[in-house]
C-alpha cells in the first residue's frame, strides 16, 4: 500500500479544477483495498472512479481511493450473458466491448464517461435505458469489517440517478465488480429521438452506439478540450396538474408521462428558455450548445461555478416554481455536500 500525500486532484476530475487531497491511493488490487481500512476508519473516505461527476469545491481532508480494479467475464446462461465487470474498469470502453462482441443491451448508453463501479451509484441512464434494467448485482467491501458482499438490484433500491450507494451506504462501501444482464433475445429500446429514426426492423447493438455517440459528441463538451461533469442538473419530475398548468403559458414545454402519471420535464429545457445558455460567470459558464452542461473555459474556480449553479437554480425556480437538483456530487473539505 502506498498513500500520496498532498495530491493534486486536477487530473482526477473531468472538471478541471484544482484541489488536492490530504491522502490518495491507487487501488488496482483487493489486497490493497483491504490495507487500507485501518485507515479508512479513522480518516473521511471518498472512493472515486472516473471524476466525471464531482466537483471538488476545496481541498479534500481526507483520504481518496481510487478504483483502478481491472477485468472483465462473461458466463453464459440459457438466455443470457452474465458479465462481472471490475470496478475500475472504463465504463465507455465497456460498452464498445460488448457492442463488439454482439452482446446487446448497453449501447444506449455509450459514451457515458466514468467507472463501472461508479455506474450503480448514479443508476446511469440515457435514451430509455436505465443500468439498473441491465444491473444482475453489485459486489462490494465494507469500511467497517471488510468483508465483501453482494447486492441484487432489488436490494441497490435503484432510482433516477439514485441507489442505496448514495443513501445508507454512501461514504461506507468501495464498490469493486458490478454484475450485468445482457439477454439473448435482445430487444432495441428506440422510444427517445433521435434513436426513434433506427425504428425499423433489422436495427443492430452497434448502429444504435454509433448513432448515440455521434448526438453525444454534437451536444456535449469533450472534457480532454473543455472542463465539464456533464449534466449538472436532474431532470426534474413535477405533478400532472403542475405540468399541464406550465404547458398553458409555456406550448413548447417538453414532459414524460411517468408510470406513477408524474411528469418528467427537461432541465435543459428549463434553463435554455430561462435564457441562460451560452452565459458566463468568472471562468465558468453554461455551455453554448446543451444548456445542462456548465464548463470551465479555463481557470474557472468552484466558487464560479457553485455561484452560477445556485443563480441558475434560483432564476429557474422563480420563473417555472422547479427547483433543480444537481446530478454532480459537490465535494468540501471534509465530504459530500449540497447545492
Amino acid at each position: 500500500m502506498h498513500i500520496l500525500s498532498n495530491t493534486p486532484l486536477q487530473p482526477f476530475n473531468t472538471f478541471g479544477l484544482a484541489a488536492n487531497s490530504s491522502g490518495f491511493c491507487l487501488l488496482e488490487d483487493i489486497n490493497t483495498l483491504r490495507e487500507t481500512l485501518p485507515l479508512a476508519a479513522s480518516a473521511n473516505v471518498l472512493a472515486l472512479g472516473g471524476g466525471s461527476n464531482v466537483l471538488f469545491c476545496e481541498d479534500y481532508e481526507g483520504l481518496i481511493l481510487k478504483n483502478a480494479l481491472q477485468g472483465r467475464t462473461v458466463r453464459e446462461s440459457d438466455d443470457a450473458y452474465h458479465l462481472h465487470v471490475m470496478g475500475g474498469e472504463s465504463w465507455p470502453e465497456l460498452v464498445d466491448w460488448t457492442v463488439a462482441q454482439g452482446l446487446g443491451g448497453l449501447e444506449n448508453l455509450a459514451l457515458i464517461p466514468g467507472t463501472a463501479g461508479a455506474a450503480p451509484i448514479q443508476n446511469i441512464g440515457a435514451y430509455g435505458v436505465e443500468l439498473a434494467e441491465r444491473c444482475e448485482y453489485v459486489e462490494f467491501i465494507d469500511f467497517d469489517g471488510g468483508g465483501l458482499h453482494r447486492l441484487s438490484r432489488e436490494e441497490c433500491r435503484f432510482g433516477y440517478r439514485d441507489s442505496i450507494f448514495k443513501g445508507e451506504l454512501q461514504g461506507k462501501v468501495f464498490i469493486t465488480a458490478l454484475g450485468l444482464r445482457l439477454e439473448k433475445q435482445w430487444q432495441p429500446v428506440l422510444d427517445y429521438a433521435p434513436l426513434s429514426e433506427l425504428a425499423y426492423d433489422g436495427a443492430e447493438p452497434h448502429q444504435i452506439s454509433e448513432l448515440v455517440k455521434s448526438v453525444r459528441r454534437a451536444k456535449l463538451p469533450d472534457p480532454s478540450l473543455l472542463g465539464n461533469a456533464g449534466s449538472f442538473y436532474k431532470n426534474p419530475t413535477i405533478t400532472r396538474t403542475a405540468f399541464d398548468a406550465l404547458k398553458e403559458g409555456y406550448p413548447d414545454l417538453p414532459g414524460f408521462i411517468q408510470a406513477d402519471e408524474q411528469v418528467k420535464v427537461p432541465a435543459a429545457w428549463l434553463i435554455d428558455k430561462a435564457g441562460w445558455k451560452g452565459k458566463r460567470l468568472g471562468g465558468a459558464g453554461v455551455h453554448q450548445h446543451q444548456a445542462l452542461v456548465l464548463v470551465n473555459y479555463g481557470q474557472a474556480t468552484a466558487n464560479d461555478v457553485l455561484t452560477l449553479g445556485r443563480q441558475i437554480r434560483d432564476d429557474v425556480e422563480a420563473k417555472f416554481g422547479i427547483r433543480l437538483v444537481p446530478e454532480i456530487r459537490l465535494i468540501g473539505a471534509s465530504g459530500e455536500f449540497s447545492l
